[in-house]
């Protein structure tokens, strides 16, 4: 059983109290319902043992052929790691540091830090910088894109059936594999047994009470860290438990999230009206932009890719900018009325789809590189991204750095839903009065 804790939620900032839980449990918030916590039968030990064996396959798969392809009479055998060369060498070298960094550098990341994290809290003096290394690792979660390369490879190979003849390699069976057992690890582990071991050996950045405190006081608030609630004036600012500076909701979140979206709304033209991809057949070819792929795979018969593509590369944009407007709209202008605890919650579920949605946009962007470094077979064929693909990949990370930047709690401060924080202002100087939180 854990202990009971007082948790301020980060979807809409209600403090309330997550009761002892045996394994197996979850405890959503009372008001919008977002997860707090889930309990999972021992996740340290299985979430160790689960990321021993993805970083196996993670060798097979960085090690390992990913495909080979034959036309014309030439072969060409090729690597995950080809993609990120073959877009360095036609100048494309921004795309290619986010392929490498999103399938390569944060996985190997994350799983080097949760090895260091878990190891280290079983050995009797556990090595340094745990509580960091922990943190860095639950933060690059977000930049881990496995699942996304393996649809990836999916839409790749595909795409080239009319073109080469292709063979798969025991790359692609290893991310398979992979994809499976990291998805299988997430949802057997919960993080907050960890921070429990950090605290109870000790490790944390101040010296924690014997019993945590279960009563709200002036001043406290949740860490976006561990979740740890705690008054930041008492100790300088940090969190006690992890030493994350506390804030009690994320600085300047409105004006920096709508200067990413706007940024991601500018580039968002060119990423659809430039090519992102050129097919070069026998000395001939023409550009293709986003949609005139989707086109071509419609003539084609492929009306499922072409669903999936218009779907990832498209839609899911789309949706996250028009998705973001409107929560930064709820945040400056408030919802006031009987209604407002309806539609804010409304919105605090479309905040969770919105920050969990956008890493399959890199689809389109995986596929790109796949194409470009197995299709060279001179001017017989040859498959080279275009420079609408930069643009592109530049919404896609503008959109997720503008998720995690906005603040889904202050919608209720707008709307007057959070007694203990002064309501945001509405334009023209005038301020909601304060509503008693309601579940």
């Amino acid at each position: 059983m854990t202990r009971p804790q007082l948790r301020e939620c980060p979807g809409c900032g209600l403090f309330q109290i997550v009761p002892a839980m045996a394994p197996g449990l979850r405890s959503n918030c009372t008001r919008c319902g977002t997860a707090l916590r889930i309990t999972r039968v021992d996740p340290l030990n299985r979430h160790l043992a689960l990321t021993f064996a993805a970083m196996v396959l993670f060798v097979v798969v960085w090690m390992g052929m990913l495909m080979k392809v034959s036309a014309f009479g030439i072969v060409r055998e090729t690597f995950l790691e080809s993609g990120p060369r073959e877009l360095v060498a036609r100048g494309l070298w921004p795309i290619a540091i986010a392929v490498a960094f999103t399938t390569a550098y944060a996985p190997l990341g994350k799983f080097l830090a949760t090895v260091y994290v878990l190891v280290g809290l079983k050995l009797r003096h556990p090595p340094p910088g745990i509580r960091d290394i922990f943190l860095l690792s639950r933060r690059l979660n977000t930049w881990c894109m496995l699942e996304v390369l393996l649809l990836g490879v999916f839409v790749a190979y595909t795409k080239l059936g009319d073109l080469v003849t292709i063979e798969l390699g025991p790359a692609v069976y290893a991310l398979g594999v992979l994809t499976v057992v990291w998805v299988w690890a997430e949802v057997a582990f919960d993080p907050q047994a960890v921070w429990e071991e950090i605290e109870r050996r000790g490790l944390t950045h101040a010296p924690m009470p014997a019993e945590p405190p279960l009563a709200w006081k002036p001043g406290a608030m949740g860490c976006e860290g561990c979740g740890l609630v705690c008054v930041p004036a008492e100790t300088e600012g940090h969190c006690p438990r992890c030493g994350s500076f506390v804030h009690e909701r994320k600085p300047n979140s409105v004006s920096r999230t709508w200067a990413l979206v706007l940024a991601a709304i500018v580039l968002y033209i060119p990423a659809n009206v430039y090519p992102v991809l050129t097919v070069i057949q026998l000395g001939a070819g023409s550009p293709s932009t986003i949609m005139g792929g989707v086109e071509e795979l419609l003539d084609s018969g492929m009306y499922p890719l072409a669903a999936l593509v218009f779907f990832a590369s498209i839609l899911v944009p789309l949706f996250k900018l028009l998705g973001l407007g409107s929560m930064l709209g709820a945040t400056q202008l408030g919802t006031p009325g009987g209604s407002a605890a309806i539609l804010i919650r409304e919105r605090t579920v479309l905040y969770h789809i919105v920050a969990w949605i956008g890493r399959w946009s890199m689809v389109d962007i995986f596929m790109e590189s796949l194409l470009g470094a197995l299709v060279q077979f001179g001017r017989a064929v040859t498959i080279e991204p275009g420079v609408g693909a930069l643009a592109f990949c530049a919404v896609v990370f503008i959109t997720i750095f503008a998720a995690e930047t906005f603040d889904p709690r202050l919608m209720w401060d707008a709307a007057g839903r959070n007694p203990h924080r002064a309501p945001a202002p509405r334009p023209g100087g005038a301020a909601l009065a304060p509503q008693p939180s309601a579940p």
